[in-house]
């Protein structure tokens, strides 16, 4: 479970050009078929190899996340404190949080299945939820997750991510706003840039 958020968002990226009229269900299944495909006959990601599975998810991922409106939500009020320089580079920071964190979860994948539930797309939907559950292998509890994604002019994006009922966003909302509280959005800004310099991943708390 610890790296089920990040295998898993990660796993949901990996087309790079996909047109934008795709529905966002067929985007995750696509994509996530795909990558899955990927890191099964990818010995080097398998066994380790974290510069090749940064190296994926940079090219796979970031076409289809909308990191800034993340990092607003996960900053939530606080956003509004910042400057445009403090924004782009809480944004730039949580980017390169999230992709280590995607990186460190692909090395770890062993033979877990995904399985699609039913979804309809409403006319004039433009903000969606698609519901998966991963299948653990052997007697492993299966996890429900859900992606939420709005429609934007290049094509849907995602914006946050559920595992167990847990978002993405609030798992590092409070922190982010204990850090702001007591440093400021500066404290936070050298509270991520640490944890990028250490290589440190995260993961849902349990």
């Amino acid at each position: 479970m610890k790296s089920l958020f990040a295998l898993f968002g990660g796993l949901l990226v990996a087309a790079t050009a996909m047109a934008q009229d795709v529905g966002p269900d067929v985007l995750v299944k696509t994509v996530t078929n795909e990558v899955l495909e990927i890191v099964r006959k990818d010995k080097d990601i398998q066994s380790g190899n974290t510069k090749k599975a940064i190296d994926l998810v940079e090219i796979k991922v970031l076409p289809h996340f909308n990191f800034t409106r993340m990092t607003q939500l996960a900053v939530a009020r606080d956003w509004r404190q910042a400057s445009a320089a403090q924004q782009k580079v809480l944004t730039d920071e949580f980017h390169v949080l999230l992709v280590r964190t995607y990186a460190k979860a692909l090395t770890e994948y062993k033979n877990q299945t995904v399985v699609f539930k039913p979804f309809v797309l409403k006319a004039g939907e433009t903000d969606v939820r698609v519901r998966t559950e991963i299948k653990q292998a052997g007697a492993g509890k299966n996890v429900e997750l859900d992606y939420w994604l709005e429609k934007s002019p290049s094509g849907w994006k995602v914006y946050d991510i559920e595992v167990g009922g847990i978002s993405l966003i609030t798992n590092y909302r409070e922190s982010f706003a204990s850090e702001v509280r007591n440093s400021g959005i500066d404290g936070l800004i050298k509270s991520l840039q640490a944890k990028n310099k250490s290589g440190e991943a995260t993961s849902v708390k349990k």
